[in-house]
């Protein structure tokens, strides 16, 4: 990735990971800008990561590349804020949830380079799942900018953008799914005696462990679930209920219920 400025509008949860990433990559805090709403936020950023925060105007118009990571229903004052500062050679990346790469190019100059990216708050400890998408006039290169950008999050995969709401609801939203899970177990350990520390010890390392032999193994997770479940034993037996209470179903109307969401937030802000 060249050394030309990346500026982050926006700096929550997400955009701080970003400028985080940015520096583990080994990029100079001198080529990152960002930018906060309020001073105090500006000063916490400056202290501990030592980039500059500047004004919106002066990000667009220094940055070779642009991550917006406000909020969805501010990406739209944003640009018009914004928009006509951004020269036609920036890269515009969307980290807005929900919002089609084409909401921006429509009100970018004509030709300007647009990516839908969508990470997850694993990113915190490098653990991120990042999908990223070509739009208008984004090239291959465009596409190896954002990649370089978010390989130190995590893993990253490119996908068309009409699969992407499809992706907020499995890995955007997915995080929130396991910790309810994580958290009903922690609830089942302390129902059925144990200490509510050891529970959460039992419950967490349960996870991580299921969590890496998933990525590591290479195995189905149907393989992997039937390695664990003797005939007639106690897993067969809560797999039973598992599915009696229509675990797998819940989950399936979840992740509808997530990517109907995404899409009634880009019909919001069109």
């Amino acid at each position: 990735m060249s050394q030309h400025t990346v500026a982050v509008l926006g700096t929550g949860k997400i955009g701080e990971l970003v400028v985080a990433g940015l520096l583990r990559s080994g990029r100079p805090a001198a080529t990152v800008l960002a930018t906060a709403r309020r001073p105090a936020r500006a000063a916490e950023l400056t202290e501990r990561y030592g980039v500059a925060v500047v004004d919106n105007a002066t990000a667009a118009e220094q940055a070779g590349v642009l991550a917006i990571a406000v909020k969805p229903q501010d990406a739209g004052a944003l640009l018009d804020e914004i928009g006509p500062r951004i020269p036609a050679d920036t890269l515009v990346v969307s980290l807005c949830a929900g919002l089609p790469t084409a909401f921006f190019a429509s009100r970018l100059a004509e030709g300007t380079p647009v990516i839908r990216v969508m990470t997850n708050t694993p990113a915190i400890v490098d653990q991120g799942m990042t999908a990223i998408s070509a739009g208008p006039h984004a090239t291959g290169d465009h596409l190896a900018i954002a990649e370089a950008m978010f390989t130190p999050l995590g893993a990253t995969v490119r996908v068309p953008e009409y699969q992407q709401d499809a992706v907020t609801a499995i890995s955007g939203s997915g995080p929130a799914y396991f910790y309810l899970v994580v958290e009903a177990l922690i609830d089942a350990g302390v129902l059925l005696g144990l200490p509510r520390t050891v529970a959460h010890q039992l419950a967490v390392q349960t996870a991580a462990g299921s969590a890496l032999m998933l990525r590591d193994s290479g195995d189905h997770p149907v393989k992997l679930r039937e390695a664990v479940t003797s005939p007639g034993g106690t897993t067969a037996a809560a797999l039973r209920e598992l599915e009696r209470h229509g675990v797998r179903s819940a989950l399936l109307g979840a992740a509808e219920a997530a990517r109907d969401r995404a899409q009634q937030i880009a019909g919001a802000q069109r």
